[in-house]
């Protein structure tokens, strides 16, 4: 075709034929086109930063949190979805909404879990993560993120101990603890894999009973059962008792059990207990039992020289669980599974998905890691942590986790000597201070009988008051296998960085709530 046509612009031969018109017209809206979602995500930065969200940390006179009951924020909030788009102005003030009645995690007086806020690092790592969507399963979908994870988790495993390890970032603790019990079957009974728990004899966890309830749920998951679990005793202040497992995993063998898996924690949910790992892993040793630790909230104590003897011998043990986003400070979430052999992982949970994880690929194709994880899709949680890590360096990460636990300490002792206040024992390993609150209309009637049946109603009303006037949030639980009525549990993060003067807070504030408390009798 030798002669030349105009239509929409263009040219037979492949020119572009436009008018300056026409240009200015198409450079408008791919200008617009790309200012909206910029103009949006801007708007949302600086309600983040106009509410005090994400600007360091917050002025103890503002509010932890903005109760509403549920009917109050469903009629506060426009839930529903239309079937006609929302304009950019209704769910800007959606989200100001949403911020304005949430929980304010990065209050000096949010106390109420094991995490708190986060630092412009590690939110600056999620939202890169966010905003790049992919998938954590192999080097082709997430090349940098894949050799980030394998960065981190060398780390970890230099600072556990392991020479020959292995590792993977789960969704939370309790899928940890649970690859560590799938793995641990896996190691004993290969079997199982292809034939299932038919072939299998009857298999016993134990663990503490003050270990986390995923263990149990671990169990059930996995068909072992929930009354194939054995709890084992602990001491005075919550740590496994290595004499009564070992004495329950022979009793188990002879009644025809099979004991295959012990999970030690360092860091009991509650009180904060480390078990004694040298001398648990003696016992597993003896019986050829896999031996996992949670140490989810615990583990950020091998970042201290100072507190890292409180896991001491944990390179002796098969599997760790650690929760970076727990007493360290990584945003949520940001759990790790590691393991001390290095390939186990992969063959228990390989299936060799030939659209994912081909074996004639360009690259070395063992940086593709995804198979040995239970997922498919998975979120990438590591580079959060190595951005909020590397900011730090190990000496800043020390010192965060150092001073988390001198302002428990501190904590610690100024409620020995306070009126009023009785720790639920003398000392804590960890950085969790748990106590009772004593107010005056209970003063000198400890001895009466219906005493722990009035102060089991202390904490909870207490609790009720902080959080309707969002003065401060503190969790609280009771015992009830040691008999202990409900007390507060303080949990000390290191993120944002604790001082004297909000511990200090934390015990007036309780005075005030409970000065005037009143008790059905």
């Amino acid at each position: 075709m030798s002669s030349t046509f105009v239509a929409n612009g263009c040219a037979s031969n492949g020119s572009e034929v436009t008018s300056p018109a026409i240009t200015k017209s198409v450079d408008a809206k791919q200008t617009n086109s790309i200012n909206k979602p910029v103009q949006f995500l801007e708007r949302i930065f600086r309600i983040l930063v106009e509410e005090k969200v994400i600007t360091g940390p917050q002025d103890v006179r503002n509010k932890v949190i903005n109760f509403k009951y549920p009917h109050e924020l469903q009629q506060l909030l426009d839930l529903p979805i239309g079937e006609a788009p929302t304009k950019d102005e209704v769910l800007v003030e959606a989200c100001q909404r949403t911020i304005q009645y949430s929980v304010q995690t990065g209050h000096p007086q949010f106390f109420n879990q094991l995490f708190g806020g986060v630092d412009q690092y590690g939110l600056a790592g999620s939202w890169i993560t966010e905003a790049l969507n992919t998938s954590q399963y192999t080097f082709e979908a997430a090349p940098v993120f894949t050799l980030v994870e394998h960065s981190i988790v060398q780390k970890m495993l230099t600072l556990v101990g392991y020479e020959n390890g292995d590792g993977i970032f789960c969704p939370g603790g309790s899928v940890s603890n649970m690859y560590a019990m799938h793995v641990a079957r896996y190691k004993m009974f290969p079997e199982v894999k292809k034939k299932g728990m038919r072939a299998l004899p009857r298999l016993v966890a134990f663990t503490s009973d003050e270990s986390h309830y995923s263990i149990t749920k671990a169990a059930s998951w996995l068909g072992i059962g929930t009354d194939n679990v054995c709890k084992i005793k602990t001491d005075e202040r919550g740590r496994m008792l290595p004499v009564s497992l070992d004495e329950a995993i022979r009793n188990t063998k002879k009644e025809g059990g099979h004991p295959f898996f012990v999970c030690a924690t360092s860091g009991t949910t509650v009180l904060g207990a480390y078990d004694p790992l040298d001398a648990i892993a003696d016992v597993c040793e003896q019986h050829g039992v896999w031996l996992h630790v949670d140490a989810c909230l615990g583990g950020a104590s091998l970042l201290s020289r100072r507190h890292r003897h409180l896991l001491a011998s944990v390179e002796r043990t098969n599997s760790i669980a650690w929760n970076p986003h727990k007493m360290f400070g990584a945003p949520l979430q940001c759990s790790a599974f590691l393991i001390n052999e290095k390939g186990l992982l992969h063959h228990c949970n390989c299936a060799g998905a030939t659209y994912l994880f081909q074996q004639d690929k360009f690259y070395d194709v063992s940086y593709d890691t995804g198979d040995k994880s239970l997922q498919c899709g998975r979120k990438v949680d590591s580079f959060k942590l190595w951005l909020f890590w590397k900011a730090k360096g190990d000496l800043g990460a020390e010192q965060m986790i150092d001073n988390a636990y001198e302002s428990a300490r501190y904590l610690t002792n100024v409620l020995k000597s306070r009126e009023g206040f009785q720790l639920v024992m003398s000392e804590f390993q960890c950085t969790n201070v748990c106590f009772w609150y004593i107010p005056p209309c209970l003063r000198g009637k400890e001895k009466e009988a219906t005493f722990l049946q009035q102060l089991e109603k202390v904490a909870p009303q207490i609790k009720e008051q902080m959080v309707k006037e969002g003065t401060m949030m503190i969790g609280y639980q009771p015992l009830s296998h040691r008999g202990w009525p409900n007390f507060f549990r303080m949990v000390v993060s290191a993120t944002p960085a604790p001082t004297q003067q909000d511990m200090d807070m934390v015990v007036s504030e309780i005075e005030r709530l409970g000065q005037d408390i009143q008790l059905e009798t």
